[in-house]
């Protein structure tokens, strides 16, 4: 199961769109000063959408003249993340500025020096302390955060009414105010109600939500695994499958089944982080019965989000530094948001009209603007992710799947699921 932000109708292809653009002529954080009047050339590697458009490079173009951005987005976030490793371990090939989902942080701390630092008085306040975290290895914050994915519940308005439901947001979300048994328990009445949907679409993707809210779920702070016997885990495990015996579609996310569910109306809920906006309407570009509710599943949760790194290995360090800081500020940031969706990791984007008052037509004028600084702000808890995150998550996910597809028992998976765990060493 892929639990990383996908290639969407809203992402771009693989491509690159060229600049030309000033040198800033200055630097920050100790970074030696970039020579203002060399032409020179800066690689921006992205993936996905991660919202700079023509017009976001145009304007840092008015701003700085004599240097040339190359924007390269990679097709998918995997052969990004392919990509970046294979050209660490190398020694050459990056781009001045990478892209780096968060899941990735984990297995680049190990590459801490050959990252340049980033900070500087002009970004030191800008995230919460949890975003922050996500970008520093020792003692350098070696990533700049762009966005993260604060989550609220989407739903099938039309689904809800013929279970006889509340269909308004701010009534579903007074329903699902609670814990997850309070998910759990509103989806056993709208199972009974035999729509012919189901409640939630996967055990898989509804198991990240809840991993999410635990700091230290897989893994201790210094590393050590706990996974296979952490209660929390188990518990977690088998009661998202306890559920998902009634309640879920089964369809495994991002696959196709799964696509072509969320269309014809498999399941009537989903959780939902700010990016998956985008993947609802590219996939449903018809449907007019999706709304988000304002609530989530014991309080917040954050599920994604990216950072930009600038490797030590590129010519023009000071001139990238410059660009990251330049293009992660509150302000580039908001057009971001406008462009693509990506909500901001800055919190002083939270006060600005632009993004208090977004809304969306596709999901019925939802204030998605709102909806997502109060879920963002209800965030308290992310999890620790160290270098075997990723391979306990995908023996986990496994496992879960095991189940939903019939192939294994609840208990049979499970004790799979330690065997694999345990053979990570």
């Amino acid at each position: 199961m892929k639990l990383s932000r996908r290639t969407t109708a809203v992402a771009a292809i693989a491509g690159a769109a060229a600049f030309a653009l000033i040198a800033t002529g200055c630097s920050s954080g100790g970074t030696p000063a970039a020579d203002s009047n060399k032409p020179i050339t800066l690689t921006l590697a992205t993936f996905n959408n991660f919202g700079y458009d023509d017009a976001l490079l145009a304007e840092y173009h008015k701003l700085h003249p004599n240097i040339t951005v190359v924007q390269n987005k990679a097709a998918t976030s995997d052969a990004a993340q392919t990509n970046l490793f294979t050209k660490l371990a190398a020694g050459s090939g990056l781009g001045d500025i990478e892209a780096v989902d968060g899941d990735w942080m984990p297995k680049v701390r190990k590459y801490a020096n050959k990252f340049v630092d980033l900070a500087s008085s002009d970004n030191k306040d800008r995230y919460s302390s949890w975003k922050t975290a996500g970008g520093i290895a020792d003692g350098k914050q070696i990533g700049l955060g762009t966005d993260i994915g604060p989550e609220a519940i989407c739903y099938r308005s039309d689904l809800f009414a013929k279970a006889g439901l509340p269909t308004e947001p701010d009534a579903v979300a007074k329903l699902l105010t609670g814990d997850w048994n309070t998910y759990y328990s509103v989806g056993k009445t709208f199972a009974e109600a035999k729509t012919g949907a189901a409640w939630f679409d996967s055990a898989g993707a509804t198991f990240q939500g809840l991993a999410n809210q635990y700091k230290n779920f897989y893994e201790k702070n210094d590393g050590t695994v706990i996974a296979a016997t952490n209660p929390d885990v188990k518990a977690a495990f088998e009661s998202v499958l306890k559920a998902s015996s009634t309640e879920s579609s089964h369809l495994t996310q991002w696959s196709d089944n799964w696509t072509a569910g969320m269309a014809n109306g498999a399941y009537a809920t989903m959780l939902c982080p700010a990016w998956m906006l985008g993947v609802i309407q590219g996939d449903t570009p018809k449907l007019t019965d999706w709304k988000i509710a304002n609530v989530f599943p014991n309080g917040g949760g954050n599920w994604g989000g990216s950072y930009l790194l600038v490797p030590t290995q590129g010519k023009h360090t000071a001139e990238a530094k410059a660009l990251a800081d330049w293009i992660t500020a509150p302000a580039q940031q908001i057009k971001a948001f406008k462009v693509a969706g990506t909500f901001p990791s800055q919190v002083a984007a939270y006060t600005d009209p632009t993004l208090t008052g977004a809304k969306n037509t596709f999901f019925n004028d939802a204030e998605i603007g709102k909806i997502y600084i109060d879920r963002a702000n209800a965030v308290k808890v992310t999890p620790f992710k160290g270098a075997t995150y990723g391979s306990i998550m995908t023996a986990v996910q496994n496992g879960l799947t095991r189940v939903e597809t019939g192939t294994q028992s609840v208990d049979d998976s499970w004790n799979q699921v330690v065997t694999d765990i345990k053979a990570l060493g």
